[in-house]
């Protein structure tokens, strides 16, 4: 019985499961927190990778790393970070995005040369954000890497060239969706000049060895996820983390020129288009606080009131947001009367979330041309009772719910079974899944929600004082 090792290297924490390569069972997992910030130490992912993974790795015959996507490692000629990675989440980089995006040719064009409409997420405008900020930084920029690049070259022992593989690389800005190649122009325009990127490996190609485990290439997690979820054509995964994403796999690749898309590639040699929003379980979480309750509390509340929340609506925008693209956005409360209760105001934070997440599902199906015809929802929020109850009166699909696993560390895991078999396809590994009790969607649930949207597109709110 080979037992594989399937590592997540998420915003807040590693995760590290113990997997049985013939059916997928997990066999034992461990965990280990990271920093705080949009801004971190990679070196901390280290130490919290040799926590979580360290005690598993020699019980393992193979080993595969899902890293957090778009952070920018950038690294001097001795291998140390010449400053602290800038995340996913770290969006100081927008107005870097259009100048690119302008130099690129506009909209349309980076989308045909990248897949993608660059926004403040993507490597590639924080780099072009260290030229113009840091440049004393920039000047020391020898190598960079992704998250899970770094964390598989650490596992190597640095003696191997460090890799990555197609499905993070999309998520840079500066590679080829559609010719699986870099773009070192792209590379050069944002930095000033071109540092080493890694050699980009093939989906179940060995990349090197940790004692007696071999490396497979790894991935990032939203493509992870969907190999952990063994995604079919026509569904559609929702996972509600600390960002909402909604992903399909398909065999064509995409270049939607509104941004509302990203056409990253998977971790198969297929593509995973993607919309992701900012915000999503904080949304709740900004609910229980401002309600005072834990998240049952909000949850229970939230039931207590009606569809549409009496006319409460929240555009949950809160630090900005990617799907619609207003990194300057805040939130937006609309529908206040004297009427108004606490489960009013719950409610409101639940279908705010449902709805947002509704639109970049919307989204994806029309930039994708792919009619959906089945909705998994993953994610920690995902398990919040009044977002249970709800997501079927919001999204016009069936709505399934798998069970509770780390889908990310699955998927690294079965990438590494693959890499370690040599078999033409990835192992099948069962996915347990529970539907959510069909109900008839409301039509104009989401009206108040789109109208608000829809009038909040150009109000640029005033910063608070520090």
């Amino acid at each position: 019985m080979p037992l594989v090792l399937g590592i997540d290297s998420s915003t807040q924490s590693t995760k590290a499961v113990l997997v049985d390569a013939d059916d997928g069972t997990v066999v034992e997992q461990r965990t280990a927190a990271h920093p705080p910030g949009t801004s971190v130490d990679p070196r901390a992912w280290i130490a919290a990778l040799d926590e979580a993974a360290g005690p598993l790795l020699a019980r393992a015959a193979a080993v595969a790393v899902g890293g957090q996507q778009h952070g920018a490692v950038m690294l001097d000629r001795a291998g140390e970070p010449v400053r602290d990675a800038l995340l996913w989440n770290d969006l100081r980089s927008a107005d870097a995005a259009v100048q690119l995006i302008e130099e690129l040719g506009g909209a349309q064009a980076s989308a045909d040369l990248t897949g993608s409409v660059l926004n403040g997420s993507y490597t590639v405008t924080k780099l072009r954000w260290l030229r113009d900020h840091e440049p004393d930084a920039a000047a020391r920029v020898h190598r960079v890497l992704l998250p899970h690049d770094y964390l598989s070259w650490h596992l190597a022992g640095r003696g191997e060239e460090p890799t990555t593989d197609r499905g993070d690389a999309s998520g840079t800005g500066y590679f080829s969706t559609a010719e699986d190649d870099w773009l070192p122009d792209v590379v050069e325009r944002a930095l000033g000049r071109t540092p080493l990127l890694p050699r980009v490996a093939e989906p179940t190609e060995v990349v090197g060895r940790h004692e007696t485990a071999v490396i497979a290439p790894g991935t990032g997690d939203n493509m992870a996820a969907a190999l952990g979820l063994a995604l079919g054509d026509g569904d559609v995964a929702v996972s509600i983390g600390t960002s909402g994403v909604a992903s399909m796999v398909t065999s064509e690749p995409i270049a939607d020129g509104t941004g509302a898309i990203s056409g990253f590639a998977d971790a198969t040699g297929r593509f995973l288009p993607l919309a992701c929003t900012i915000n999503a379980a904080r949304i709740l979480e900004l609910g229980a606080r401002l309600l005072g309750v834990d998240h049952d509390g909000l949850a229970e509340l939230a039931l207590e009131s009606e569809p549409g929340a009496h006319g409460l609506t929240l555009l949950p925008y809160l630090d900005g947001e990617r799907t619609p693209n207003r990194p300057d956005a805040a939130g937006a409360l609309h529908g206040l009367t004297t009427a108004t209760t606490r489960a009013d105001l719950a409610r409101a934070h639940v279908e705010g979330l449902l709805f947002s997440l509704a639109d970049a599902v919307d989204a994806l199906a029309k930039g994708s041309g792919v009619k959906p015809n089945r909705l998994l929802l993953i994610g920690g929020a995902a398990r919040n009772p009044a977002v249970l109850a709800l997501a079927p009166l919001v999204f016009a699909l069936p709505v399934v719910v798998p069970a509770p696993g780390e889908y990310v560390a699955m998927g690294a895991a079965r990438q590494a079974a693959w890499a370690h078999s040599g078999a033409a396809a990835p192992p099948e590994w069962p996915v347990l899944t529970t539907a959510l009790p069909a109900q008839e969607a409301i039509s104009d649930l989401r009206q108040d929600y789109s109208l608000l949207r829809d009038r909040t597109a150009t109000w640029k709110p005033r910063k608070a004082h520090s």
